[in-house]
């Protein structure tokens, strides 16, 4: 309470200080790998100006991305809130999906399978597998791996995990392949019995500078660099 004359304490405003943010496009809803962008998948949102990457799409620069980047494939996948990065999308112009997310240099290759030859159903799109042949040979059963960390495509179909679905059991799968690769399948598929091994992420990592090792059926070592193949004989 203020006695007479005394004047009030004068009030103090505090001011929240404002970062600077910067418009830039996000995934307004799921995008799954191999679906078509729309405008309807697609938002301006405010972004902290240091947290903006280089690869982030910021509407100064590129105000009309919505309407360019209409009808891309999602070659990986995006959640809602996710920042558009073009090295995850493709131009399908007018090929189907599959073409559209494959990588350059490789191709799509399906081999049959069942729940006993396909890790019982727990392989998915994007995983990771051994691709091992099982043949008579003098009488006896043996195994060796053809392929090595080769990437799961799609299953039968379904080319995502969706509504919750924990496994995908189909009669074919479809492998992104070289094609080196391509050729030991097909021989492969010949030969005998084919059974896929389910790798665990830790080191089902992609070749690095496009480098992959694939051992063949004479115990060489073939280097597979961007399709081209050189054979180096083990000492």
């Amino acid at each position: 309470m203020l006695s007479r004359g005394e004047a009030p304490a004068p009030v103090v405003k505090v001011v929240q200080p404002q970062s600077d943010t910067v418009d830039i496009l996000v995934a307004k809803t799921d995008i799954a790998v191999g679906r078509s962008v729309t405008p309807e998948n697609l938002s301006w949102q405010p972004w902290p100006v240091k947290a903006a990457g280089p690869l982030f799409i910021k509407r100064a620069a590129r105000p009309n991305a919505i309407e360019e980047l209409k009808g891309s494939v999602a070659r990986s996948p995006f959640i809602v809130g996710e920042p558009i990065r073009e090295q995850k999308l493709v131009k399908a112009d007018g090929s189907g999906f599959m073409s559209a997310i494959l990588p350059a240099g490789m191709r799509a290759v399906s081999t049959e399978i069942s729940a006993e030859t396909g890790a019982g159903g727990f392989i998915l799109p994007n995983d990771s597998v051994d691709v091992i042949l099982t043949r008579e040979h003098n009488d006896e059963f043996v195994s060796e791996t053809v392929l090595r960390n080769a990437r799961v495509l799609a299953i039968d179909q379904t080319i995502e995990e969706k509504d919750g679905q924990k496994v995908v059991i189909g009669r074919t799968t479809t492998l992104a392949l070289s094609p080196r690769q391509a050729e030991t399948l097909a021989v492969s598929r010949k030969r005998g019995t084919l059974s896929l091994a389910l790798r665990s992420l830790a080191d089902a990592r992609p070749a690095k500078d496009g480098l992959e090792e694939v051992e063949d059926r004479t115990g060489n070592v073939n280097f597979v660099r961007y399709g081209v193949t050189t054979v180096q004989t083990p000492r």
